[in-house]
């Protein structure tokens, strides 16, 4: 029987980031992927140019749909874009009982915003505490929090407890925009850091949609039965192959997309 991995999430059009990226990532790591769609995004490697919200009865009618026919693993959630939809989806999954992956998506790598100013504490408040881990990168941790973004590994773990405090079970805190010539992140627990996995930085503009390749990279780990440590391990190993491969690609004239199926055919 198929695991099957469940995305919530918005459009790219450009096919690097969001329900895009992760229904490769699910295909990649041999999960079933289903999908949500909250809102559409015109959108390219260079910008994001228009962001359409979709109907709150229609993001219903889409997770009610899925929820009622297939039995998902695991669900990933990502772009949600307004407080309303953020509640719609909250209430939509309260029956679920399976692993939710949060990823915290605020921002594009374009530097367009993905989810309204009055939507972040209702992020916080309301669909934070749901998920069994979150994978914000060191903008969205700070904007959370309401702090300045970590500036060291010290403050990082600081900053993952204190977003478990806020109800979530884990925090996976990226380290993808702190400098040096390795990268770090960090499972954490109310407990204290559960993991570390690192790898060296990687000189290349082609990263769009590294987040939301992560986090639905774990969300197929999880989906397959495998433990949270387990299935970050395994997401962590996928998405540095997926960027080695991405300059291969040669896919637009921005930031370009990850390799999502380097393992499988070259570019």
């Amino acid at each position: 029987m198929a695991h099957i991995a469940l995305t919530i999430a918005g459009s790219d059009s450009g096919g690097g980031a969001g329900i895009q990226a992760d229904l490769k990532a699910f295909s990649a790591l041999g999960t079933f992927g289903a999908s949500v769609l909250t809102a559409v995004t015109a959108q390219n490697t260079q910008a994001v140019t228009a962001v359409h919200a979709i109907p709150l009865d229609v993001v219903r009618a889409q997770i009610d749909a899925v929820l009622s026919d297939l039995a998902v693993n695991a669900i990933k959630i990502g772009m949600l874009a307004t407080p309303e939809i953020i509640h719609t989806v909250t209430d939509a999954i309260k029956g679920f009982t399976g692993p939710v992956v949060l990823d915290t998506v605020m921002i594009a790598k374009s530097g367009d915003a993905l989810l309204a100013d009055e939507a972040v504490s209702t992020l916080r408040e309301v669909l934070l505490p749901r998920a069994t881990v979150i994978t914000p990168n060191l903008p969205e941790a700070a904007r959370l929090l309401d702090q300045e973004m970590a500036q060291n590994d010290q403050e990082m773990v600081a900053q993952g407890r204190a977003l478990c405090a806020l109800g979530a079970q884990a925090v996976l805190m990226k380290g993808g925009h702190a400098s040096g010539d390795i990268c770090r992140d960090f499972l954490i627990t109310s407990e204290g850091v559960a993991a570390e996995f690192t790898a060296p930085r990687k000189n290349t503009r082609n990263t769009h949609g590294t987040g939301c390749t992560l986090s639905s990279s774990v969300a197929a780990g999880l989906a397959k039965g495998l433990t949270l440590q387990d299935a970050v391990a395994e997401a962590h190993s996928y998405l540095q192959g997926a960027i080695a491969a991405a300059d291969d690609l040669n896919i637009g004239h921005g930031h370009g997309p990850l390799h999502h199926f380097h393992r499988v055919w070259p570019a």
